[in-house]
């Protein structure tokens, strides 16, 4: 068997987290019921806008980020807010520190990013 590559373990272990992270977020306050129902809504969501061309795929997304801001992206979010459609990225950076990325999630414009609290 052959040892994969730090970035593909990283990947792996990336996208295991971002199926975690909804549920483990959701259970200590939501009733399974409505994690269940707002878990399905924002996944429609997503899809409906990604189907209408409003948002580029998520791996565009990872790819722009991780050349702009090295590091490793631990939480990714897509929020629809002041009319338009933003992914926020959690990125632990090369040097250790938390940020924050903003990026258009139609163009893929990095528009800010910051230390994050």
């Amino acid at each position: 068997m052959r040892a994969q590559p730090p970035t593909q373990v990283r990947r792996v272990g990336l996208l295991a987290l971002l199926t975690a992270l909804p549920v483990l977020a959701d259970t200590a306050v939501a009733s399974p019921d409505e994690h269940e129902h707002r878990h399905a809504h924002d996944h429609d969501r997503a899809r409906a806008a990604l189907s209408r061309g409003e948002v580029r795929p998520l791996a565009e997304i990872l790819a722009l980020v991780s050349t702009a801001v090295p590091g490793d992206i631990i939480e990714i979010e897509l929020e629809h807010e002041h009319g338009r459609w933003v992914y926020e990225l959690k990125v632990i950076a090369t040097d250790g520190r938390r940020l924050e990325v903003l990026v258009d999630a139609a163009d893929g414009m990095l528009l800010a990013h910051e230390e994050d609290d």
